[in-house]
């Protein structure tokens, strides 16, 4: 019987060395070390010299009132409200303009992507050349020239363009009706939900029966009936429980209403156009990079071009567009710091901007500025991660 001979040789710094698996994990310990030592090093001397310029670090500034106006708010909010309301109002239109960029970027790339691939001259090259003048101009020059053509085009208050009743372009601002629900509005919303839910769950039948037996149902007309058709029956059962608060001029301003400042229409469209270039591309390359002989194999089979598009090259051509489009998404949402050029009170040009120059707290009004655009960046990667993950190709 063979005798195992254990090493009882102790262990040493210097053998733990030699060896790879230990060798990896020291090195690891030493520099998650090293880093920590670091950032204790920059907050300690951060601290000192605060203490040494009179400044103390903490954030009971936040509860201090605000004492400025913002113009556009998606909440209520007065020069009265503290800085961290401040800091919420500039986040919910951070949040606005990345959210409204993101949708309308998406659409008009897609658009632009497969209209760079048409076999029309004209049209492939004028989308050429829009990509390419869009693409090599920079975003803040966008802006401004965005921004100075709507508020030099448009007239002035007294001399409104009126295209239809109750709706009003201004150099200060577009005015429309604002909807005022009532009672039994809820059900309309009810029927929404229910259209939504009800579109989902028949659109994985029909992929389904589909894949069984080959019979295709129209899920994107059916769904688009649904979804309107659906509340706007709950809307006339329920006695049309919505009426609207049209804007009206009183003095040297329209009151009333909904108003779309022009620094938000300005940096929405000069963001989503300057996106949309690159979406393009992505688009054309993600296309591109699907075989050829699966469009051949779909028009022997007689499958219509759209169909073919819509069922066949765009579900393959995502898992190659999608990885991109995840950047064009973060640059668009970080771009959207850059609205302090034209004045739209984003979370830089309010909680950075303002609060920052009155109360002197420079390191913690930074740190939580830098924290909140990082959680955002985090929050849109991890869906379009997960959005990716879904629409993978399983192995079988």
């Amino acid at each position: 019987m063979a005798v195992i001979e254990q090493d009882s040789e102790p262990l040493t710094l210097g053998r733990l060395w030699s060896d790879k698996r230990y060798r990896a994990v020291i090195t690891q310990i030493l520099v998650v070390a090293g880093i920590f030592m670091l950032i204790a090093f920059l907050a300690t001397n951060a601290v000192q010299n605060l203490e040494a310029l009179g400044k103390t670090f903490g954030f009971a500034f936040l509860q201090a009132p605000a004492g400025y106006d913002i113009n556009q708010t998606l909440i209520p909010y007065n020069s009265q409200d503290t800085h961290f309301r401040a800091g919420v109002v500039g986040l919910l239109n951070t949040g606005l303009i990345a959210i409204t960029g993101c949708i309308f970027a998406t659409i008009l790339g897609f658009i632009l992507g497969v209209l760079r691939l048409s076999s029309n001259w004209l049209i492939n090259r004028i989308v050429y050349c829009y990509v390419e003048f869009t693409r090599n101009v920079p975003v803040l020059v966008q802006i401004l020239l965005w921004h100075g053509v709507i508020v030099s085009t448009l007239p002035g208050v007294r001399q409104a363009l009126s295209p239809t009743d109750g709706v009003f372009l201004t150099n200060r601002g577009f005015y429309v009706p604002k909807p005022i629900f009532e009672d039994g509005f809820m059900l309309v919303v009810v029927a929404f939900l229910a259209a939504i839910v009800g579109m989902v769950v028949f659109s994985r039948w029909a992929k389904k029966h589909q894949e069984a037996t080959g019979q295709i149902y129209p899920v994107f007309s059916i769904g688009v009936a649904a979804i309107f058709g659906l509340p706007l029956i709950a809307f006339f059962i329920a006695g049309m429980p919505l009426s609207f608060d049209a804007p009206a001029l009183q003095g040297f301003n329209f009151q009333g209403g909904i108003v779309v400042r022009p620094e938000y229409a300005a940096l929405w469209f000069a963001l989503s156009i300057y996106t949309a270039a690159f979406i393009a591309e992505i688009v054309r390359a993600g296309i591109q990079s699907v075989s050829h002989g699966q469009t051949e194999a779909a028009f022997a089979l007689g499958v219509k071009p759209n169909w073919t598009m819509r069922l066949i090259i765009v579900p393959q051509a995502l898992r190659v567009i999608v990885p991109p489009l995840t950047s064009q998404y973060l640059n668009l949402t970080k771009n959207s710091s850059l609205a302090i050029a034209i004045g739209y009170m984003d979370i830089v040009a309010t909680f950075g901007g303002i609060t920052l120059n009155q109360t002197g707290k420079e390191m913690e009004v930074m740190i939580i500025v830098l924290t909140i655009y990082l959680t955002i960046s985090l929050l849109i990667s991890a869906f379009m991660n997960w959005y990716n993950r879904r629409i993978a190709l399983v192995e079988r």
